[in-house]
């Protein structure tokens, strides 16, 4: 191997036993208070769900080793012996080695890659979430989702590959801004058709019925100076007895969705809290930041990208001859070993964003209590992780601990 070569390799290890250790960390830290439920959450789970919680971090813990050990294993092994640069000359051999032909190589060496994981996605979904409870989802659908995510792969990826690789010959030595552009433009027009024609292929959304409940969260959208184009329910049961709620589009034309199951999940008051703290992210320019936030760091990594597709020995490392379809390839691939150190970060500002927007939701309906009420029913209902450790959560969670909600909100009710 190259000197480079083994760098690489020392990040992808140190990476996987860096998450190994928070891993273990996390799961001792767990185990520490699985006798018996803590205090300040005996008044939201009983001793049994409680226990049923703890067994499903732990299951989930393990079950995630054994697939990042799997992953980490099967890409050393693709990268290190030349056999990924082999597969991927080979398939550009049959495809051609125009724009397109590479695009579509580059779309069959993911997709390979893809299905030589998805045995853990199916054991995910039918073994590890119907052990605890979650799993609705039938083979017939499961495997349907996979199909249309394949369909969509190729329709949408292809072509912007394609365009991608061609700029590269047609632009010059800037030719990383324009394809920075083109995906800006790409993902600003996914916000907008996504919700039109991409989602409803997995979901069926339907707007949410007349009544008392439509009414108040009308009147919250009002109070709140929060325009939008409705509010509709997706049949999330379909699949999971997981809950949630999000926005769908941009500018007038965004939608509140809300999933069946956390309309089942929650009282009116609870729900309008819920919908408060969503409308608090749009108020306080969350989304707009977040989408910011990934422009900036899409921009760095064409820079980055082009700065390692004008060294011959950056592909040549991995077995590849310098071309910019294997640079894309083999970026896409590494870029993970370096950004997860980043990950505290990208976590500190969105726990941030959190505690604001259920600032907002407070101030919004008066009171924090239905906040807090909806959060306990929801990580009772889910099993959530009630006793992180403080590293893991760091790295791993994007909303806080729902102790450290409870208390911000308990604290700027007294402040307020």
């Amino acid at each position: 191997m190259t000197p480079f070569a083994i760098i690489v390799l020392g990040l992808i290890l140190l990476r996987y036993f860096f998450e190994l250790w928070l891993d273990s960390l996390n799961s001792d830290y767990v185990r520490r208070h699985a006798d018996e439920v803590p205090e300040a959450f005996r008044e939201i789970m009983d001793e049994a769900t409680y226990r049923k919680s703890v067994r499903y971090t732990l299951a989930k813990a393990r079950f995630g080793t054994l697939s990042d050990t799997y992953s980490t294993v099967l890409l050393c092994a693709l990268l290190f012996t030349g056999w990924l640069a082999t597969i991927f000359e080979q398939v550009a051999a049959w495809t051609g080695e125009s724009a397109w032909g590479f695009a579509i190589a580059l779309w069959i060496v993911i997709l390979l890659m893809s299905t030589l994981s998805l045995p853990f996605s199916w054991w995910s979904q039918f073994r590890l979430e119907a052990r605890f409870g979650f799993n609705n989802s039938t083979q017939h659908t499961w495997w349907a989702d996979q199909a249309k995510g394949v369909a969509l792969s190729f329709a949408l990826g292809v072509p912007l590959l394609s365009l991608l690789l061609w700029l590269v010959n047609a632009s010059g030595s800037h030719w990383w801004l324009w394809a920075w552009g083109t995906v800006v433009v790409f993902q600003l027009l996914m916000s907008v058709l996504a919700p039109i024609f991409i989602l409803p292929l997995f979901n069926k959304f339907s707007p949410l019925p007349d009544g008392a409940l439509r009414d108040r969260l009308d009147d919250l959208a009002k109070r709140t100076g929060f325009v939008n184009a409705g509010i509709q329910l997706m049949d999330g049961s379909k699949r999971s007895k997981h809950s949630n709620a999000f926005f769908t589009g941009l500018g007038k034309g965004r939608k509140i969705a809300l999933f069946d199951t956390l309309v089942e999940q929650l009282d009116e008051a609870e729900l309008e809290a819920v919908l408060a703290h969503e409308i608090g992210h749009y108020k306080l320019r969350h989304v707009p930041k977040r989408i910011a936030w990934s422009f900036v760091t899409t921009l760095i990594g064409f820079w980055v990208l082009s700065i390692l597709a004008g060294q011959s020995w950056f592909a040549k490392s991995f077995g590849f001859e310098p071309v910019i379809a294997g640079v894309f390839l083999l970026f896409g691939l590494l870029a993970g070993a370096v950004t997860f150190w980043l990950s505290p970060l990208s976590n500190f500002c969105s726990r941030k964003f959190e505690y604001e927007a259920d600032a907002f939701a407070s101030e919004a309906i008066g009171s924090g209590g239905p906040l807090i009420t909806a959060l306990r029913k929801l990580n009772r209902e889910n099993l959530s992780n009630l006793t992180p450790h403080p590293w893991y959560s760091g790295f791993h969670y994007g909303h806080p601990a729902l102790l450290e909600r409870e208390a911000a909100l308990q604290y700027n009710h007294l402040s307020g």
